[in-house]
């Protein structure tokens, strides 16, 4: 049945949430070190969709689902409680549509997925603004605010934010009730950090931390791209990624990453 079972449920489902699980343990990523971050993510949704759809049988293609959990069942990994203490879980989020709401979700889903009650860090990657458009706090506040309440509701320990300037982080210190953690800069943009933005992260003991994430980390055309290519004839293009977040759970004595993952979340629109 396989690809046709998987198209079947797609065409009825309304939210399609997708976990690769750890990537460490299942050889999601191909063998060489994939060139980019997108490239990964695409990678791994691919691989999923692949493993996933090649195990619906015809019975399982007659349920109507609302919400359609993609995963790879061996994949999953969940925390074990009495190890809790030495690890630190931390994600990215990266919102692709302009809604502070889903936040919550990303964090109860990947806290579900891995067994926990609480994320150690979550740094925010707020959707892209338009061309022509600079970032602002104002454009920021929605988002920060959904943070402080998952702060406030224990679902988190500390939040971050990612690449803003001296200036941005500033303002953001000064408004925010929950002040930001840390702050992620692009080596890609700068080599060096900017001198003021190092001054003021070590006056208010915020952490700076570099990435190579591009600005989008996955697209809407890409995301669709990537559904077509695995489970081929589907109407790929009623698909709307909404969030991804990226998670690490590392052994904090050690330093080593022990289990990586994705968890994505897209909807079907069919107006």
């Amino acid at each position: 049945m396989g690809t046709d079972g998987a198209r079947a449920l797609l065409e009825r489902a309304a939210t399609l949430t997708l976990q690769t699980g750890n990537l460490l343990n299942w050889g999601c990523q191909r063998k060489k070190c994939p060139a980019t971050p997108s490239e990964e993510v695409r990678d791994c949704i691919q691989k999923t969709l692949t493993e996933w759809s090649s195990k619906i049988g015809p019975d399982l293609n007659q349920e109507i689902v609302e919400v359609l959990e993609c995963s790879v069942a061996q994949a999953i990994e969940k925390i074990n409680p009495e190890e809790r203490d030495e690890l630190k879980v931390s994600a990215k989020l990266f919102l692709v549509g302009s809604h502070s709401s889903s936040i919550g979700d990303a964090v109860d889903l990947a806290c579900s997925s891995l067994g926990v009650t609480q994320l150690d860090s979550v740094i925010i990657a707020p959707p892209p603004v338009e061309d022509g458009t600079s970032l602002s706090l104002e454009y920021l506040q929605p988002y920060w605010q959904e943070l402080e309440h998952l702060v406030q509701n224990k679902k988190i320990v500390a939040i971050g934010t990612s690449d803003l300037d001296k200036t941005l982080l500033e303002q953001l210190y000064l408004w925010a009730q929950v002040k930001p953690s840390s702050n992620q800069v692009n080596l890609a943009s700068c080599c060096v950090m900017p001198p003021d933005l190092t001054a003021f992260a070590k006056e208010f003991d915020i952490q700076l931390l570099t990435h190579n994430d591009p600005k989008e980390l996955l697209c809407e055309a890409s995301f669709q791209e990537v559904l077509q290519e695995s489970i081929q004839n589907t109407k790929a293009h009623e698909w709307i990624p909404l969030w991804l977040l990226r998670y690490s759970v590392i052994v904090k004595s050690r330093g080593i990453i022990k289990s990586k993952g994705y968890i994505i979340q897209a909807k079907r629109n069919v107006s």
